[in-house]
Formats: C-alpha cells, sequence, structure tokens
C-alpha cells in the first residue's frame, strides 16, 4: 500500500499543477481578450471619424502584439513543467511497481495454448455477461470464436433485464420474477418478495394523501409475510398517521431514505445469482482481487528463492512454498492441514482417517509407518496402514 500512497502522491501533485494552470490560463487569456477587445473599440472610432493612425495607437498596437507574444509564451513555458510532472507520475510507477512478474507464473501454464485461452476467454465473457456488457461480450465472442450457448447467456440476461428495470426504479419485472420463483426463494429463507412489496408500498406513501386508499389497499400484499416480518409491517402501517402531515418531517423519515433501492438491488443479485446458480461476484473478478493480494507476496518469495539459489523450494506445480492468507471472503470450502507434516492436504495427499478416530495427511502415514504397522502419534494404539480410510470434506 506504501507504493500506492507514493504514486498517489505524485499524481495529486500533477492534478494540482492541472488545476493551477487551467486557473491562469482563463485568467490570463481573459485579461487579454479584454485588452485586444478595447484597442479594437479604440481602431473602429478611429476609423469612423476618418483620422489616420496616430503614433499613440501605434505605440498601443505594438504593445498588444508583444503582450500577445509574452502571454502565449509565458503560457507554453508552464505547459512544459506539466510535461515533467507527468514524466515523473511515470518514474514513481516505474520505481514503487516492479512490472516484471512473468517469473512467477510458469511458462507451462500457456502449453496448451489454445485451451487456456478459450479458458480465460469464456471467463471475461462471463464478467461481462455479470456485469451487463452484453453488447461487448458479444463482440468478443465474434471476435475470438468462442461459441456461447443461448442456455449459457439467458440467465444473465434475464438477471440484467431486471436489474436495468430497480436502477430505473421499475420494480414491475422484479415483482413478478419474485412472485413466479416464490417457492425457490421460500427454501433459501429469502425476503425479497417481502422487500419488493415494502418498497412499492412506500413509493405509494410518498405519492402523499392523494396515494393514501391505494396503499392501504396494496397493504393487503403483506398478508403472507405477517408472521415473519411483523414489527416491519407496524411500522409501516404507522407511517399513514403522518401522511396527511408529511413524511418528510415525521419519525418515519427514514422510510423515504433512497438507500433502499441500493439495498434492493444487492438482495435481488444476491438472491437470484443463488436461485440461478450463479456466483455474486464473477470467477474472473474474484480471480483477480485474490491475484492482487497473493502477488506481492509471491514477488517477495521468488526474490529469496533467486538470491539464496534454491529454485528447487517452488516447483511451480499446483501448491505454493508458504500458505497465502486470501481472508474470509475467499473462502469457499474447508481445508485441511495435516497436524504432522504442517501441510495442507490436496488430490495426491489427502486426508486419512486413521482407526483410532485421528486424521492425519498420507504422506505423514507413509512416513510413520514402521514394519508393516502404523502407530497412531496421538495415541497408543496401533493398526494397519491400509485401514486407514480417506475423506473427503
Amino acid at each position: 500500500m506504501e507504493q500506492c500512497a507514493c504514486v498517489e502522491r505524485e499524481l495529486d501533485k500533477v492534478l494540482q499543477k492541472f488545476l493551477t494552470y487551467g486557473q491562469h490560463c482563463e485568467q490570463s487569456l481573459g485579461e487579454l481578450l479584454h485588452y485586444v477587445g478595447q484597442l479594437r473599440a479604440e481602431l473602429a472610432g478611429a476609423a469612423l471619424q476618418g483620422t489616420p493612425l496616430s503614433a499613440t495607437l501605434s505605440l498601443v498596437m505594438s504593445q498588444c502584439c508583444r503582450k500577445i507574444k509574452d502571454t502565449v509564451q509565458k503560457l507554453a513555458s508552464d505547459h512544459k513543467d506539466i510535461h515533467s510532472s507527468v514524466s515523473r507520475v511515470g518514474k514513481a510507477i516505474d520505481r514503487n511497481f516492479d512490472s516484471e512478474i512473468c517469473g512467477i507464473v510458469s511458462d507451462a501454464v500457456w502449453d496448451a495454448r489454445e485451451q487456456q485461452q478459450q479458458i480465460l476467454q469464456m471467463a471475461i465473457v462471463e464478467h461481462l455477461y455479470q456485469q451487463g456488457m452484453l453488447s461487448v461480450a458479444e463482440e468478443l465472442c465474434q471476435e475470438s470464436t468462442l461459441n456461447v450457448d443461448l442456455d449459457f447467456k439467458q440467465p444473465f440476461l434475464e438477471l440484467n433485464r431486471i436489474l436495468e428495470a430497480l436502477h430505473e426504479q421499475d420494480l414491475g419485472p422484479a415483482l413478478e420474477w419474485a412472485v413466479s420463483h416464490r417457492q425457490r426463494l421460500l427454501e433459501l429463507n429469502s425476503s425479497l418478495e417481502f422487500k419488493l412489496h415494502r418498497l412499492h408500498f412506500i413509493r405509494l406513501l410518498a405519492g402523499g394523501p392523494e396515494k393514501q386508499l391505494e396503499a392501504l389497499s396494496y397493504a393487503r400484499h403483506f398478508q403472507p409475510f405477517a408472521r415473519l416480518h411483523q414489527r416491519e409491517i407496524q411500522v409501516m402501517m404507522g407511517s399513514l398517521v403522518y401522511l396527511r402531515l408529511g413524511l418528510e418531517k415525521s419519525p418515519y423519515c427514514h422510510l423515504l431514505d433512497n438507500s433502499h433501492w441500493a439495498e434492493i438491488c444487492e438482495t435481488f443479485t444476491r438472491d437470484a445469482c443463488s436461485l440461478l446458480g450463479l456466483s455474486v461476484e464473477s470467477p474472473l473478478s474474484v480471480s483477480f482481487a485474490s491475484g492482487c493480494v497473493a502477488l506481492p507476496v509471491l514477488m517477495n518469495i521468488k526474490a529469496v528463492v533467486d538470491q539464496r539459489q534454491c529454485t528447487g523450494v517452488w516447483s511451480h506445480k499446483d501448491e505454493l512454498p508458504i500458505e497465502i492468507e486470501l481472508g474470509m471472503k475467499c473462502w469457499y470450502h474447508s481445508v485441511f492441514a495435516c497436524p504432522i507434516l504442517r501441510q495442507q492436504t490436496s488430490d495426491s495427499n489427502p486426508p486419512i482417517k486413521l482407526i483410532c478416530g485421528h486424521v492425519i495427511s498420507r504422506d505423514a502415514l507413509n512416513k510413520l509407518i514402521n514394519g508393516g504397522k502404523l502407530k497412531c502419534p496421538y495415541c497408543p494404539m496401533e493398526q494397519n496402514p491400509a485401514d486407514g480410510k480417506r475423506i473427503i470434506f
């Protein structure tokens, strides 16, 4: 983060110089235009009177030309100074960030070039569909000759259509979708349909006393949700008392907060993605965020390995030389670290449950075998190594 802060400071200096230069340029040119305008008026007046150009006006014109030339040269010189400041930003980036990161990734990753490119292109297309950039995704599919089935596109098209309507504060498509998927949403313990009805009711309240009868009639939609959302329904019903006085100045003014629209978009995205079997964040964005966290650590490891000339420590296989903490946000499944070897288990080194109930990795089990027998490292029970059973989390 310190590197980012250094570059940001240089960038702030450049932006400040641009701002100052723009203000100075506008002021200088404004004064110059005013001065030239006055001189032009004097020359026009002299021409109307038919008098020849006086020595004073000739001197003033010469001074005006000199002033224009000096002003332009001064602005050009200041502009050159900004160019030097911009170049310093580039130098700060080169100084604070190592651009050579190819050594961290093994060349073998791209051996099957066509297949790997297709996987990457598919991840980019999925990200574009999920972000609503449908035209860009279609263009990429055409240029890369990637064949994407309509069944793959359909969930994203539907999701983005409803989200666009919500951004325009149109609840109709979202309500229609929630009603048609009511049973599956209930299985997810989702409150999406109730929140959509609540937001529609609040919109009616915002219409003032003229919408009171319509709001009361619409309140019947809350009946199926009375048991789970009793308190929230009571609050909305209580707000009707202040409708004639204006909700903006009542204890219920929080109901009119625009943050409800952002909340409903997040709720719909989360529940719809869960229902459609999609991740809320695209695999590409998750991979990119994880890479940003892991990259500095991997670069430090690579530098230490190169410095100590111990290249055999990191062979660029499916596992890393050390564990990199990506945070709880990136935890998607359970992991098991062997208590003997202190290593995370993998497909080639799975966790093994012994007869006594203790769990160790297969590599640890093989190292503990002595004379065809295995003694548990945590209890005195001896057993046959073949009796151990693989555990799948």
